[in-house]
């Protein structure tokens, strides 16, 4: 995994190049572009960007979690991915002038940095090269997206729902000798925005599931015993 160094006031943050991005820039490429990344904090529950607002900057997340999501008109939220480190956010709206088509919005505390529109499109110019890589990366997240819709939209069942949702997560999660353990500090509300479902059913069906031994949750860390159980859940 290629590592890079991003100057913060003097002292160094380390960010892993978690997308195709980094790894197919040149030496000097990446140099360049590391001028660019200074990192800003940001609390939580900060709106980076709004969908159908303007580009003004691309993100690149250095700590911490962004949720990507899309709203209706009357106010309902559905929450699309969770963006992590390495990760660049607002492309497609950069590369092509048009409005955001998600918001974004920190999960926790995080470390973020901006770069503006105009200094990433020259730095696109100087190195056409990265637009390839680019283009992977939007393509990537743009297969998430869909799965995400497929997943919401062929499951026949909250439980489905959201044990696939589970079995997602937990893919990028860390493997022991319990099972696959991954972070979980959402709300009941907040996951519910990504099944399309309310608080007290997602509560409720969490409850099932540590029932019947599919999950366990100790404090922040959720576990999935065996992701066999829980996949077989699903397609019951």
């Amino acid at each position: 995994m290629e590592t890079m160094q991003v100057g913060e006031s003097g002292s160094g943050v380390q960010m892993h190049g978690s997308c195709e991005f980094y790894k197919n820039l040149s030496p000097e490429a990446l140099k360049h572009f590391t001028s660019l990344v200074t990192s800003s904090s940001y609390p939580a529950n900060i709106v980076l960007f709004q969908e159908k607002a303007a580009s003004g900057s691309v993100y690149v997340v250095l700590e911490g979690e962004v949720r990507l999501s899309i709203n209706s008109s009357e106010g309902r939220r559905l929450s699309i991915r969770i963006a992590g480190k390495g990760e660049i956010l607002g492309l497609a709206s950069a590369l092509s002038g048009k409005p955001h088509e998600m918001t974004a919005e920190t999960l926790y505390p995080a470390k973020l940095a901006p770069i503006g529109r105009r200094e990433f499109l020259g730095f696109l110019m100087r190195y056409p090269v990265a637009y390839q890589a680019i283009s992977e990366e939007i393509s990537r997240e743009y297969a998430i997206t869909c799965g995400h819709l497929r997943t919401l939209g062929l499951s026949s069942s909250v439980p489905e729902k959201l044990a696939r949702l589970l079995l997602d997560w937990s893919e990028t999660g860390q493997t022991t000798e319990s099972g696959s353990r991954l972070r979980f500090s959402l709300t009941h509300e907040q996951i519910g925005e990504f099944i399309g479902a309310s608080r007290e059913t997602v509560t409720r069906t969490l409850s099932i599931f540590k029932e019947r031994q599919l999950v366990a949750c100790h404090g922040s860390i959720l576990t999935i015993p065996s992701r066999a159980a829980l996949q077989n859940f699903v397609c019951a």
